[in-house]
């Protein structure tokens, strides 16, 4: 299976980013047609894409804020749901929110999240996240 590989491979290039295909087609990694008369994704694709992305989003939360990994679960998945909304960069832009984290103020920082442009774009993801950190309960 090795040689068949690199010779498709080869033969189709292998890109990182949706391109369109000689026929105009998204396409994405070896030839994969994504458009909509196309393949698509698996639903084991998706699914781990999203974990990829989901630990990367882990791992930048915990090498920014030392106070990340002291956060409990619930926590903890609130701000890597606005980090995997937003992305590590926008999310930095909430310093009021973040600084009201590292002091445990859990309350204050909720408040700062719903209480932005964000806040009001995600309406009900953004009162169940917050709810998440006001609290640290799953409800």
């Amino acid at each position: 299976m090795g040689q068949l590989i690199e010779m498709i491979k080869r033969h189709e290039g292998v890109k990182d980013k949706v391109y369109k295909c000689s026929q105009g087609y998204e396409t994405i990694g070896v030839g994969r047609n994504i458009s909509d008369s196309g393949l698509g994704l698996s639903q084991d694709e998706i699914d781990y894409l999203l974990h990829n992305d989901l630990e990367r989003c882990d791992m930048e939360l915990k090498d920014s804020y030392y106070w990340y990994g002291g956060l409990n679960k619930a926590r903890r998945d609130a701000m890597v749901d606005i980090c995997f909304n937003l992305g590590i960069t926008r999310l930095r832009g909430f310093v009021k929110a973040l600084e009201a984290m590292s002091r445990e103020q859990f309350d204050i920082a909720a408040a700062a999240f719903m209480d932005s442009l964000w806040g009001k774009q995600v309406g009900c993801r953004a009162e169940e996240v917050t709810e998440k950190i006001r609290t640290g309960e799953y409800r």
